[in-house]
């Protein structure tokens, strides 16, 4: 297929109808709304369906219904959105029901801004709403990559009847890049099987439910949650390593497009002849320990870089078991690193371990070029007064 440019909030509103998906529920907010823009638009063309919510709290509920009766269903927000939506983000896991979320995310807390950010790492990984269950959480770098887990979202939330969120900084949404989509056309539909609500008539009634009044039930049901999740840890773990297949002082850790940034630094400190490897987890839950501990032991040290004040820090952090020294570099409120601050933190902490690399050269100095002056030509005798007197104009013009 040929590439197409688009801005990735489009990109993943078509990721999904090729993947099958031509229902959506949402509710508009910043920095994802040409999302649902793009879809109010485009779904009705494919035979569709479009709702605007009357709130994100009524979207969460929406997708929870549709899902029910075995609809392949989106729905996507930004930071505070997915805050409302976490009550029912929580009857849906209980209930095992496939649904695929997209957080945009944007500076916070609270209102917070409409910058990129990365402040809902916890939020995805760990507290999205009450009781014991997890979400699957997948972290694209690129418009590309986010196309894609968009897709492959669908199928990992009816493989494990689970909910499964796509958690991207406003850059990911606003920018736009060549993508190219694997399916062609409209997905197919999604299998009800022996689970959704599709009308009893000619067999036995299905139920599905979040409310056990029996504690031993809902003990039991706890227990089977958490075998499911045990299940796709050990099977849907993703990460990307990156120069890290020579010697390496230290690794840095960053996710999103975070680990763009840091790419862009690292190429930089190998013309000052400093060895730096990255780790890049794409499932952030389940998150790649295993993984990120062999990387972080081949490094004297570790960096991790984020738009954050160090959520995925902590995850980093139970990585390394303690046995190596990780500094942090973060920003927050919509302020993103650039290439040559992180290329400076890396420094530091690659002196902190006594390597220093070559100094960077030095870019030469712009040497400004002008035309040589020419000798003003002499006014002929008769027109020298009136000459004399456009010089004269022309230097009082020159003053102002």
């Amino acid at each position: 297929m040929a590439k197409v440019l688009m801005k990735g909030n489009e990109a993943i509103g078509e990721a999904a109808i090729r993947a099958g998906c031509i229902h959506f529920f949402g509710y508009p907010i910043t920095p994802q709304s040409e999302v649902p823009e793009y879809l109010a638009k485009r779904l009705p063309e494919v035979g569709g369906l479009y709702v605007q919510a009357e709130s994100e709290v009524a979207a969460s509920n929406m997708i929870y219904g549709a899902a029910g009766v075995g609809i392949r269903v989106l729905t996507t927000s930004s930071s505070p959105g997915i805050s409302l939506m976490s009550e029912g983000i929580s009857y849906i896991a209980a209930a095992e029901l496939p649904v695929v979320l997209v957080n945009i995310m944007r500076a916070g807390p609270g209102l917070g801004g409409i910058l990129p950010a990365q402040g809902d790492y916890l939020q995805a990984t760990r507290g999205t709403g009450h009781g014991d269950f997890q979400l699957l959480v997948l972290a694209p770098a690129s418009v590309q990559e986010a196309v894609n887990l968009v897709i492959d979202s669908f199928t990992l939330a009816e493989k494990y009847h689970t909910p499964v969120m796509v958690i991207g900084d406003g850059m990911i949404g606003q920018m736009m890049e060549p993508v190219e989509f694997p399916i062609e056309g409209v997905g197919p539909p999604l299998d009800p099987g022996d689970w959704a609500l599709t009308g009893c008539e000619g067999r036995e009634r299905r139920v599905v439910n979040t409310l056990f009044l029996d504690p031993e039930e809902l003990n039991q049901h706890n227990f089977k949650l958490k075998a499911k999740y045990e299940l796709i840890a050990k099977n849907e773990q993703r990460w990307e390593l990156y120069n890290c297949d020579k010697p390496y002082d230290l690794l840095v850790t960053a996710f999103g497009m975070v680990s763009r940034i840091c790419k862009t630094a690292i190429d930089q400190l190998a013309a000052e002849g400093l060895n730096v490897g990255l780790f890049r987890p794409i499932s952030v839950n389940p998150f790649p320990f295993e993984a990120c501990r062999k990387a972080m032991n081949k490094a004297k040290a570790v960096l991790d870089v984020e738009m954050s004040m160090g959520q995925m820090l902590l995850d980093v952090q139970l990585a390394g078991e303690g046995s190596k020294s990780i500094d942090f570099f973060g920003s927050a409120g919509g302020v993103i690193p650039s290439p040559e601050e992180v290329a400076e933190q890396i420094r530091a902490s690659l002196k902190g371990i006594g390597k220093a690399g070559k100094k960077p050269a030095k870019p030469a100095k712009a040497t400004k070029k002008s035309s040589p002056k020419k000798a003003p030509k002499k006014a002929p005798k008769k027109t020298a007064k009136k000459t004399a007197k456009k010089t004269k104009t022309t230097r009082k013009a020159a003053k102002k």
